[in-house]
């Protein structure tokens, strides 16, 4: 292997390996946040200062802006989140990311190994969740900075590279080649922080005096703000197929990072006078990569701070490029789910809380469709209940797949787990409860073929069954949400109460066949309607006693949608 080839695959190597240790400590990160997580998610909705102070943390949790973003394009997308909340948690998320290159311009080479150690020693044998976690933060930690070594290891004999000389010294005539660089380097990579990472490294390279760095704070910063640029283009991808406001936020990523970016290239020389005023003194080489990390930081912190007052302008930019209406979606199953998620769990299990909550409209809307079918003898009434049943199942495949991704991702904690496989329970009894709905409408059906005539007393508690079974459901899934034990209580007395009315009607239903005001052949649909409904509040039972056993999913971005 020449000179040149093991110089390149070494440089890509140990970039990969950054990416690696960014990716472990990342989810590390995540997995020891836990619930101080979902209470960021939770405060999103307070104003846009919330906003941005919430999307920095989230961004500083996660280890990565193009996270924090595709999960705030899927809150948008799933209507959990208003377009002008989005726009400030993006704007967050740009403070954020700035984390990663102040770690970075900390010289602790020595130290490393230490670190990878502990790291190890914490995440392979304790048995502790939390110290695992821990353990696995810090391994990532110190595998991120062997990968640092390793680049700039091979970055050395760059100095004295020709053809490298005369690409900085192209960059520092023509800013905006530093800034198309800086984009390409992060499209292609698809990670700022692996970037800046490589910019830290080059520049912390001497030049021929030995003091002076090789690329210097001048000619970093156009490539620095070319790198905003190219993160913005992940955004782009995870917004195809979501709803015209979740484009738009995306296209608010894009619209502030270029701003700013147009802004400051003009004004480098300055800018990089003040980023050195602010800075520590020393020779350049040794202080580069911490100017570096403080510009990138400088930059994002004065383009929000520019930004933030004129939030409603971004949005009418945004309304402006991405045009038209937003697609209508009260309807849509699955309407939340986003498969972009999986990977951030507490983002993802409230996309499915919100998609049962859905699912129980759905449920709650076919049992309408059936008690007209019983009540008028409506034919299209029975046919609308079929296909929402069938919506239901479809979409009960839907969460199960998606809860399966979530299980494969490896990113959830044993709290965590224990709550995915309470919604997993929830999704099977709101699926039976389907069943149970589409079982009740053969029933209806074979009233109408035989043209049966129900008694007006027997209407009058079929109905009111059928209003305490939607009661039951509501309460049930409200419950969950909650982790409400007296709601949880009055769904088990409902219970009670549809157990009487069956056993009510059964015998009156005999009465009526001993006394000839009833036929036989009602018998089989009168029941199966009866049966239907007892199943159906057996179902609504499974979730409450799971909350009233202390299984409580609390998810603050939800919006309630059963009455």
């Amino acid at each position: 292997m020449n000179d040149t080839l093991r110089t390149i695959v070494t440089m890509f190597g140990g970039l990969a390996v950054f990416i690696y240790g960014m990716s472990l400590m990342s989810e590390g990160l995540q997995k020891a946040a836990g619930e101080r997580l979902k209470y960021i998610l939770g405060i999103l909705t307070k104003n846009p200062v919330a906003g941005v102070l919430a999307g920095a943390l989230i961004t500083a949790m996660l280890q990565s802006s193009s996270a924090a973003t595709v999960m705030t394009l899927g809150f948008v997308s799933a209507g959990l989140m208003s377009l002008p909340q989005a726009i400030s948690v993006i704007l967050g998320a740009n403070i954020g990311t700035t984390l990663t290159a102040q770690i970075i311009a900390f010289k602790i080479d020595e130290y490393i190994w230490l670190i990878v150690l502990i790291g190890f020693l914490f995440y392979f044998f304790s048995k502790r969740e939390n110290w695992k976690n821990i353990g696995q933060s810090l391994f990532g930690f110190g595998i991120l900075f062997v990968g640092i070594m390793t680049m700039g290891n091979v970055m050395k004999p760059l100095a004295a590279s020709p053809v490298f000389a005369g690409l900085i010294e192209q960059v520092s005539h023509i800013p905006l080649l530093g800034m198309l660089l800086g984009t390409i380097m992060t499209i292609v990579v698809q990670s700022s922080s692996a970037t800046i990472a490589v910019l830290q490294n080059i520049a912390m390279q001497p030049a021929a005096d030995g003091v002076s760095s090789l690329l210097g704070l001048e000619n970093a910063i156009p490539i620095l703000l070319g790198n905003n640029i190219g993160t913005t283009i992940t955004a782009l991808f995870a917004c195809i197929g979501q709803s015209k406001n979740a484009k738009r936020a995306a296209a608010a990523h894009s619209v502030f990072n270029i701003s700013g970016a147009l802004l400051f290239v003009w004004i480098v020389p300055w800018f990089a006078q003040a980023v050195r005023g602010l800075s520590p003194a020393g020779a350049e080489v040794e202080v580069i990569s911490r100017q570096i990390a403080n510009a990138h930081t400088i930059f994002n912190v004065i383009s929000t701070l520019l930004w933030l007052p004129f939030i409603g302008i971004m949005v009418r930019i945004v309304m402006f490029l991405v045009p038209g209406e937003e697609e209508k979606t009260a309807g849509n199953i699955p309407r939340f789910l986003d498969m972009n998620m999986p990977n951030q769990p507490v983002a993802a299990m409230q996309l499915v809380g919100k998609e049962i909550v859905n699912v129980s409209v759905h449920l709650k809307t076919m049992l309408d469709y059936l008690e007209k079918a019983i009540g008028e003898h409506d034919i299209s009434a029975l046919g609308n209940a079929r296909k929402t049943g069938e919506t239901i199942k479809e979409v009960q495949k839907e969460m199960m797949d998606y809860m399966s991704h979530l299980f494969a991702g490896g990113v959830l904690t044993e709290e965590q787990s224990l709550q995915a496989a309470g919604l997993m329970s929830v999704i099977s009894d709101i699926e039976r409860m389907g069943l149970r709905s589409m079982e009740m409408a053969d029933a209806v059906q074979m009233k109408m073929e035989k043209g049966y005539q129900f008694s007006k007393e027997a209407m009058k508690e079929i109905k009111w069954g059928f209003g305490q079974v939607k009661k039951m459901i509501a309460s049930a899934i409200s419950s969950m949400q909650n982790g409400d034990k007296e709601l949880a209580k009055q769904v088990m007395s409902g219970k009670e109460e549809i157990t009487r009315l069956v056993r009510r009607q059964l015998k009156n239903h005999i009465k009526r066949l001993k006394k000839g005001k009833c036929s036989p052949e009602f018998t089989f649909s009168f029941t199966e309607i009866l049966y239907g409904m007892e199943r159906i509040s057996n179902h609504c039972m499974n979730i409450a006693d799971a909350v009233l056993e202390d299984f409580q999913y609390s998810c603050p971005a939800w919006e309630f949608m059963l009455k």
